[in-house]
């Protein structure tokens, strides 16, 4: 058995939503079963309670206000990669009960991955950022990145397939800025050097 393309499509999406801000990504998801708008498969039912719900809500406003304070933003996002991977896995996992475990593995592993890309340019790129002597950039960027979160949950669950297109660009950008940071902070520490030889 295989899952529907529409389903695969809302996993990829869900999945870099959980990578940007996971509490957002599950709410909205409990929303949008509890309001009838999207089936869950069976294993992922309990998405839908008032106590998962009120749960991630609740979770999602102090990440709201945790994830705009520069600085303490980069150590809650560094903790956070032990909780947005594996809960978008968790969710591609319960999402897949219906295949082969060859497969339902796959999914999961991809799911993670995805998950673990959006994370780590969200992460790269608030590096970037934090430096700088002046709040607003920080707080424009969570309050895109939560947006994005749940914007692209719900896009996902109307359009999946048009959401799953959204997210290979932004994996693409996200590579792009990636290998720019890198060469970005070795073209620094390489002057760096040169200037502690002289």
């Amino acid at each position: 058995m295989r899952l529907p393309n529409e389903f695969v499509g809302l996993l990829v999406a869900t999945s870099f939503a959980a990578g940007l801000n996971v509490y957002a990504t599950v709410a909205t998801l409990g929303l949008l079963a509890h309001a009838g708008l999207l089936s869950l498969p069976p294993a992922l039912t309990l998405l839908g309670s008032w106590w998962i719900i009120g749960t991630s809500a609740a979770l999602f406003v102090v990440e709201f206000f945790a994830d705009k304070l520069p600085a303490f933003d980069l150590i809650w996002n560094a903790l956070h990669t032990f909780v947005r991977v594996p809960t978008a896995a968790l969710i591609a996992y319960g999402a897949s009960a219906e295949l082969s475990p060859e497969k339902r593995l796959l999914a999961t592993l991809v799911g993670g991955l995805i998950a673990l890309a959006a994370h780590g340019g969200k992460t790269a790129v608030r590096a970037a950022v934090t430096p700088s002597p002046e709040p607003v950039s920080n707080i424009g960027l969570s309050l895109g990145e939560d947006a994005l979160a749940i914007f692209l949950t719900w896009f996902a669950a109307r359009h999946p397939y048009y959401a799953a297109g959204l997210v290979a660009v932004f994996l693409a950008v996200i590579i792009l800025l990636i290998r720019w940071i890198v060469r970005a902070f070795k073209a620094l520490f390489r002057g760096a050097e040169r200037d502690l030889a002289s």
